[in-house]
């Protein structure tokens, strides 16, 4: 147990690296005391968002230079396996932004790192610690709609052009897929919700209009803040895009679990709205959420019904008016938690490879003809190192 406060480094500074000024609220009397960027540029905001910390040119440096107790990653996607192990095998308990990797092979690679040294590693998965969220598992737990049986999402991303296709994010080099970018939130949710992991996948998806745009440029030294309006409307009047666009900018997968249950999840990044809609159907009822942050609602029906709108009850949806800070805290409070204490996590390196397993094999299903892929277990001995931590309450999925 660590009783005084930990020296937190931050390792990319892009528009997530934010999320590591929840350090001293989560952990009073920890600190970033130290970044890391390979570019000049996020160097610079490096000096502006933490001031103060030492800044380093890359993570290798930053290790040799030692003195961090554990590391919060928000380096694109790409990096993130590689960046995890070194990390790991130098003993710093690792923060890693979501996707755990781009691919199925790196992420179990990362964990089997993590259960090699016993370093502790931490997924931001913090969407499981959304309002929304915690509303619908709640309403599972209690037994409103009986036993889970289907989960269908709607992704509704009304802002995908300015998030996801105007840098580095549109190039599947770097990216994989949307649907470990982005869906790998949802995916972690459907298998929270349902008590269980997808075994079987198959995908489906196109590049419907943003290959169509002709204006692109680079954006060195730019980050997202830069360019976001909510005045770039309609979708094929963006402009600016990425070099290259080659990820889907519609996609569907259908799953199914190993206990049986069967989803289905979609996602738009041309939509005029930006939110997400759960359909969970039990064997005694269903529940449906109507918007995801403060103000929205989660209804149920448990009666036999016609049509009826507003359904038999209905529970508000709390915390954060817009985005998901309530939901960043409670996952940096959370990890800092786990390091210093040994303290239980919501938040699991075994679901969020599986995430990262069902996205990564639904979109080498869509980009096949939409064949079918099964979903490899992990290894059972790093299944057993992860199975021995404390957890927080949970469906044990099966």
């Amino acid at each position: 147990m660590i009783t005084s406060g930990l020296r937190v480094a931050v390792i990319g500074t892009g528009a997530r690296s934010v999320i590591g000024h929840h350090v001293p609220t989560a952990r009073p009397g920890s600190a970033v005391t130290a970044v890391a960027d390979t570019t000049a540029e996020g160097r610079s905001r490096a000096a502006e968002f933490f001031p103060g910390a030492a800044v380093h040119p890359d993570h290798t440096a930053l290790v040799a230079a030692g003195g961090v107790d554990a590391a919060v990653v928000t380096t694109p996607d790409h990096t993130h396996a590689d960046i995890a192990v070194d990390l790991l095998r130098a003993g710093i308990a690792v923060y890693l932004e979501k996707p755990l990797a781009t691919t199925l092979a790196d992420a179990d690679r990362v964990l089997t790192t993590a259960a090699e040294t016993g370093t502790p590693l931490y997924v931001g998965h913090n969407f499981r610690h959304a309002a929304v969220v915690r509303t619908m598992r709640g309403i599972v737990e209690r037994g409103e709609i009986g036993e889970v049986k289907a989960v269908w999402v709607r992704h509704f991303v009304g802002h995908g052009g300015d998030f996801y296709f105007k840098d580095w994010h549109a190039d599947r080099r770097r990216t994989g897929s949307l649907l470990l970018q982005k869906a790998s939130h949802d995916i972690d949710v459907v298998h929270h919700l349902a008590g269980g992991y997808t075994r079987q996948v198959v995908g489906m998806g196109d590049l419907m209009v943003y290959g169509a745009i002709g204006d692109r440029r680079e954006r060195a030294g730019e980050t997202m803040p830069d360019w976001f309006s909510m005045d770039n409307w309609p979708p094929a009047a963006q402009t600016g895009l990425n070099p290259v666009v080659d990820v889907e900018d519609v996609s569907m997968v259908l799953m199914q679990l190993g206990n049986g249950v069967l989803a289905s999840y979609q996602q738009c990044h041309f939509t005029p709205d930006y939110w997400r809609n759960y359909t969970v159907i039990g064997t005694e009822g269903r529940l449906e959420n109507f918007g995801d942050t403060a103000g929205g609602v989660v209804r149920v029906w448990n009666r036999r019904h016609e049509f009826a709108a507003a359904g038999d009850r209905e529970y508000p949806i709390e915390g954060v008016a817009s985005g998901h800070e309530d939901a960043d805290l409670a996952t940096m409070t959370e990890f800092l938690a786990h390091v210093a204490d040994g303290g239980p996590t919501l938040v699991s390196p075994v679901a969020a490879r599986e995430a990262v397993a069902t996205g990564a094999l639904a979109a080498e299903s869509l980009r096949a003809g939409s064949t079918p892929r099964r979903v490899p277990e992990l290894p059972p001995h790093v299944l057993q190192h992860f199975a021995s931590r404390p957890a927080a309450t949970e469906g044990v999925p099966r």
